[in-house]
């Protein structure tokens, strides 16, 4: 700011000598104030000549030596503060435009607390070593990529993800870099160099990031210098018409400096830092241009559209035992086994609330199964051949491969005592948030969704149909994965989104490759353009919508930049615009066009009418389902099941489970009704958005009163009329309970 401030303070003691009655020295005083603007422009000129580069500068530096030449010297002043306070104006609003990018870069780990034998001591982040013993004190950041070694943790990873709430991690979980400590001091074990962690690699592309240049900055650069012809021709122009030395001095006021050259970085600078500040990590100014244009998206199965991981499904049992008995067991067993599959059996019991016995003469066959004692009875966990082996064969199990295979799910087959008695189906669930994310992805100007995968045809099949993808390509090894890109190409500009390692090629051949959830150090991430460092795929329609807006506020600063200023130099040819008013005039330009700019850094409409929810709420909404899922197993056992027991007991059954319909069920949903929806409703657009769903609620409580009639009725109604029943108000209450998730996993704020 000190040479603005010089030239401003020149201007004002110049006016006032002037008024005074001392105008030669105030001239003396403007002119000299041009001239060491015009010396240190021409340096910068000439220092760029060098490179081979030219800019709209020259008209800058022909408009200062045109005022002093006739004798307009406090035109020459005020074209020297236009041009000091324009560089103010870009260099305050590039600071501005990169500021979430300089806090990233800023704040980047330098020390670490590292143990030695039993002795604390302090060494740079560089020196740490992969398996090195580290305290992490409260305040201090997590300084390389590991895991947590002793007691949960408390993190604040708004840093990376842009989402403010902390985050709880248990011992054995990973810990990324740059996460801050926000609890108690805990000790960790570092499992990669910092060179290799999370926070050096977000550096790395924040780097590059400040230092690109977009092809659209470019191609402003080149169109800029069509400036300079069209001023001196236009100015030509002015001379012709009026022979005014002063009309051409007018039109090259007005022309500097350039709207052009300011609108296109700031925008494109202010959504790269919009991004980083919402966990989005674009690599350069070149990838938000192509992500701006993108129309046709490349999508991986597994990990992307899917969690990536095992999931039960359902417990299904043979008729010798309950459900609840068979779950009991398997995880009982299955705690012996470090098996994902295994490990999925024993969380879900656990959320259950199954107390689990320990297994005793644990046998495992790798990849096949295991088999023990859990409270006196002999177990078999495993796939069907491994348990069929060793029990007698049943038309059950030869239904229940029919069922996996028609629904695409994996199975792990029971045996207690010998005699075939269940299966837990599995499978890998489709997030919560991909049906909605290819929503907005086509909301943001995706045409065409590619699924691409490794997994079988039908499996592949069930999940884009699931989510609404365009096309399915199965079976694809990574160079297939490659080949399928490489045809799309020529359709326009190209997206992939993935996660794995085996994603990277893929992700180096789309246009644009975007790493879902990416630590910074995986090959998928090194491959893409895109770091997205939240787990969610609605980041990906969320960093479209943004690289389309800040594009489109470049486009238009230009547009209505340089028709300002071309009407400008009309004018002054025209002789309607003076100098010093031209040079007024000029300097609105470009304050409007660089304010208009920083309009990238903010929240577009869209944005700031999407409402956003507490994460505490969200958590507490989703306990509430999660504490009913039990009791819709029940209802879905009894609606399946209902004519497989004696009458009696059937009956029996059903007066339990319409009794806990009505003191569990009911009221849950009935409170959602009067006084969770009237809330959401305040919050999301139109009159009544929620209709759709308060009508589900009438219709539940509708089906369960229905439900206590049919069952109390003196004649009373048939079971298998009861049993329909029930498979009508299980579908109802699966579809709401998805529906309802969506909803608040959509308004979830972190």
């Amino acid at each position: 700011m000190l040479l603005p401030g010089a030239a401003l303070l020149v201007l004002a003691v110049g006016l006032v000598l002037s008024a005074l009655g001392h105008g030669q020295l105030a001239a003396t005083l403007w002119n000299g104030s041009a001239l060491l603007a015009a010396v240190l422009l021409l340096v910068e000129i000439l220092a760029r000549l060098r490179r081979r580069e030219i800019g709209v500068d020259l008209i800058a530096l022909l408009a200062i030596a045109t005022a002093v030449l006739f004798g307009q010297a406090l035109v020459a002043a005020l074209v020297a503060l236009m041009l000091a306070s324009g560089r103010a104006l870009e260099s305050y609003s590039g600071r501005r435009a990169e500021h979430e990018l300089r806090r990233l870069i800023d704040r980047a780990p330098r020390m670490a607390w590292r143990y030695r034998d039993s002795e604390l001591e302090q060494v740079p982040v560089e020196h740490i070593q992969a398996g090195d013993r580290l305290l992490v004190r409260l305040g201090e950041m997590v300084p390389v990529d590991g895991v947590v070694l002793d007691n949960s943790v408390t993190l604040d990873e708004s840093a990376l993800t842009g989402e403010p709430l902390p985050v709880r991690r248990e011992p054995g979980d990973t810990l990324r870099s740059g996460a801050l400590n926000a609890g108690t001091p805990f000790e960790m074990r570092a499992s990669h160099p910092a060179t290799q962690s999370t926070y050096a690699a977000i550096v790395r592309m924040v780097e590059a990031a400040r230092l690109s240049r977009a092809p659209f900055v470019r191609l402003a650069d080149r169109y800029a210098l069509l400036l300079i012809p069209v001023t001196l021709a236009l100015a030509g122009i002015a001379w012709l018409i009026s022979g005014d030395p002063l009309r051409v001095l007018a039109v090259l006021v007005v022309a500097t400096p350039c709207p052009l050259i300011l609108a296109v970085p700031i925008a494109i600078m202010s959504g790269i830092s919009r991004c980083a500040h919402r966990g989005i990590l674009i690599k350069d100014g070149a990838t938000l241009e192509a992500l701006a244009r993108a129309r046709r998206l490349f999508l991986d199965k597994t990990g992307t559209l899917t969690m990536g991981h095992v999931s039960v499904l359902a417990v299904e049992s043979a008729g010798s035992h309950s459900r609840e008995q068979l779950l009991r067991l398997a995880a009982s067993l299955a705690q012996s086994s470090p098996h994902l599959v295994a490990q999925a059996i024993v969380e879900t019991a656990q959320a259950h609330g199954l107390s689990l016995e320990r297994a005793q003469e644990v046998r495992e066959q790798p990849g096949a199964g295991l088999c023990g004692v859990v409270a006196g009875h002999a177990v078999m966990l495993g796939g069907h051949d491994y348990v069929a082996a060793a029990t007698t064969a049943l038309p059950w199990s030869e239904g229940m491969l029919r069922r996996m295979a028609y629904e695409v799910a994996g199975g792990s087959f029971i045996a207690i005592d010998g005699v075939m008695a269940g299966a837990v189906l599995f499978s890998d669930r489709l997030r919560l948030e991909s049906p909605r994310a290819l929503r907005l992805l086509r909301q943001a100007g995706i045409r065409h969704i590619v699924m691409l995968t490794g997994d079988r045809a039908d499996a592949a099949q069930a999940i884009g149909m699931a989510v609404g993808v365009d096309e399915i390509h199965a079976g694809l090894s990574p160079a297939g994965k490659v080949a399928a890109i490489g045809q799309g190409r020529g359709e326009g500009t190209s997206l992939m989104v993935g996660d794995g390692i085996n994603d990277a090629p893929a992700l180096a051949a789309a246009d644009v490759g975007i790493a879902l959830g990416a630590g910074g150090t995986s090959a998928s991430s090194e491959a893409a353009g895109v770091v997205l460092l939240v787990d969610r795929l609605d980041r990906v329609a969320e960093a479209l919508r943004i690289a389309r807006r800040s594009r489109a506020i470049a486009v238009q600063g230009v547009l209505v930049g340089m028709g300002l200023s071309l009407l400008a130099m009309l004018l002054a040819v025209a002789g309607y615009l003076p100098a010093l008013a031209g040079a007024v005039v000029q300097e609105a330009i470009d304050l409007a066009v660089i304010g208009n700019a920083l309009r990238a850094l903010g929240a577009g409409w869209r944005e700031r009418a999407t409402p956003r929810l507490a994460g505490d709420w969200i958590d507490s909404l989703r306990e509430e389902h999660a504490a009913l899922l039990p009791l819709l197993e029940r209802l879905r056992t009894a609606a399946e099941g209902l004519d497989d027991a004696p009458p009696a007991q059937a009956r029996e059954e059903l007066a339990g489970l319409i009794e806990a319909l009505k003191s569990q069920l009911v009221p849950h949903e009935q409170a959602d009704e009067d006084s969770l929806y009237p809330q959401l409703s305040r919050r999301l657009p139109g009159e009544d958005p929620l209709a759709a769903l308060s009508h589900t609620h009438r219709e539940i409580f509708r089906l369960v009163h229905l439900l206590e009639q049919m069952n109390a009725a003196p004649a009373g109604s048939s079971l298998e009329e009861i049993q329909r029943l029930l498979l009508r108000l299980d579908t109802l209450l699966s579809l709401h309970f998805a529906q309802e998730d969506e909803l608040y996993h959509s308004l979830d704020s972190r």
